[in-house]
């Protein structure tokens, strides 16, 4: 009988394919066959093509200092992995929520929501290594294997986007792409426990303490129980499943490997705290933020206020707000540079036939000049989509709803667009943004004398979590922590 490991490798793979189009290849984590639609090559390819989506969709932090600290723990750590074919990058992306994943081909990505909440760089090191385990372990490419070659890897673009925005391309997208359908779909639990296994692993022999994974974990959930109740975008437990042992399972893999003797790249605990100082935490106002249902953009100079109870989304291409029953949505983007809003529903009218768009009418909203029209899309939606032109740059406001129930909706459509308006001097000079700071504690200090002393944005417990303490714990003194002060933003474009 030929029964040795080739032949074992063989049967398994015939066995795996069966009819389909598809490829069998032995998995450098596990050392087990599995069956994949991607090689190695359209691996890398798709990640380099998501890894753009993610720049355009997410935003990435260009930090000059942080980044290259962030690019040499990375290829420290990915010295170790099991793969070695693939070059890594690393990059912070531009979400408040902690956050951390990899895309096929080397991608890896932390959030700066994830920073935030780090305490030391052994903790970085194991968030890090386990999301180079995910990499390493082809688990994504094996997300997008079970969901099929078209519909995750190419994304599902929505039909209304090139007839509603022909002049900026792709402003209203299908959610369904890699970025969130594949990207922030959960692992299984036995991929966390691999990704754990090899991350604590390469940690251990890049230098760091393999362990700190499971204090990062802890920290981890304990922020998600504090910020339980209020609403959130997908974090780091939303794409790798918490299980009640998993921080126990991490500690005591930790216990059975051994360090390597290397020195760490942060010298201190302060100094590596120190890179962390000035971070934005929670909404960037160079992005916009939301003050209640108030959206103001210091930088675009200009403000809109949307109803109460509706849900946003606010990235770089577009600004999304949603009903919570799901009758209606706002779609706000800067779609084209210029000073006539009526180019937009040029293009438009254009694009599609006459008898599904209303006469276009010209308006005045806050002063500036703005065009509107109403499309039946294709009989079941409906939208109700204003231009306005400001600052060099054409608007494009576009409601969205169930032609059914187009009428209950419209006069919201109509009160957001119309709420289009330049900030007031006031309104821009009273922007602020929290920011992370370092502050040195007093001898016997509490922590809520502390948060009151710096005028911290977080309170005691925020502070506790985020500097991995008790509540009570009393503080020494000269003892770095972190707090989050609101700082005035100074905008980037002139007065």
């Amino acid at each position: 009988m030929c029964w040795h490991l080739g032949c074992r490798w063989l049967l398994s793979c015939l066995l795996l394919m069966g009819l389909q189009a598809t490829a069998c290849s032995m998995n450098p984590v596990s050392g087990h066959p599995e069956l994949t639609l991607l090689s190695v090559e359209q691996e890398k390819k798709i990640g380099a093509e998501e890894a753009k989506k993610v720049e355009a969709q997410m935003g990435l932090i260009e930090d000059a200092q942080f980044l290259p600290y962030l690019d040499a723990l990375g290829q420290r750590l990915a010295k170790e992995s099991p793969r070695q074919d693939l070059t890594h990058q690393f990059q912070v992306v531009d979400m408040a929520e902690p956050n951390a994943f990899a895309l096929p081909g080397g991608y890896i990505y932390v959030s700066r929501g994830l920073l935030a909440l780090v305490n030391a760089e052994d903790e970085l090191a194991g968030v890090v290594g386990h999301e180079i385990g995910h990499v390493a372990a082809r688990h994504t490419v094996q997300k997008i294997s079970r969901q099929g070659p078209f519909a995750a890897v190419f994304g599902i673009a929505s039909g209304l986007a090139g007839m509603v925005v022909p002049l900026a391309g792709n402003i209203i997208e299908g959610v369904g792409d890699l970025t969130q359908g594949v990207l922030f779909s959960p692992y299984s639990r036995g991929q966390e426990t691999e990704a754990d296994r090899v991350g604590q692993e390469m940690a251990a022999k890049a230098g760091w303490d393999p362990g700190a994974l499971a204090v990062f974990l802890n920290s981890l959930e304990r922020e998600v129980a504090l910020m339980s109740k209020e609403p959130r975008k997908p974090g780091f437990f939303d794409s790798h499943p918490a299980t009640p042992d998993r921080v126990k399972k991490t500690a005591e893999h930790a216990k059975e490997l051994t360090r390597a003797n290397r020195a760490p790249i942060s010298a201190t605990h302060e100094s590596f705290l120190a890179r962390l100082d000035g971070m934005v935490y929670g909404q960037r106002a160079a992005n916009g933020i939301f003050e209640g249902n108030t959206f103001l953009q210091p930088d675009m100079n200009f403000r809109m206020q949307f109803p109460d109870t509706w849900q946003h989304e606010n990235t770089p291409q577009k600004l999304v707000s949603a009903a919570p029953n799901g009758e209606g949505a706002v779609i706000m983007a800067a779609v084209a540079e210029g000073t006539d809003p009526m180019d937009g529903a040029r293009a438009v009218e254009q694009k599609t036939k006459s008898d599904v768009v209303t006469k276009t009418e010209k308006l005045t909203i806050g002063g500036l000049p703005a065009a509107h029209t109403q499309i039946k899309a294709d009989g079941k939606v409906t939208l109700d989509i204003t231009w306005i032109a400001h600052g060099g740059l054409i608007y494009q406001v576009a409601g969205l709803a169930p032609t059914k129930q187009f009428d209950s909706v419209r006069p919201l459509f109509h009160s957001v667009a119309h709420s289009f308006r330049p900030l007031s001097v006031s309104e821009r000079d009273g922007i602020k943004e929290k920011r992370i700071r370092l502050v040195k504690a007093q001898a016997g200090e509490s922590i809520e004398a502390l948060a009151a002393r710096t005028t911290s944005a977080w309170k005691k417990e925020q502070i506790a979590v985020m500097n991995n303490l008790a509540v009570g714990d009393q503080l020494k003194e000269g003892q770095v922590i972190k707090v989050a002060i609101a700082e005035h933003y100074e905008s980037k474009k002139s007065k």
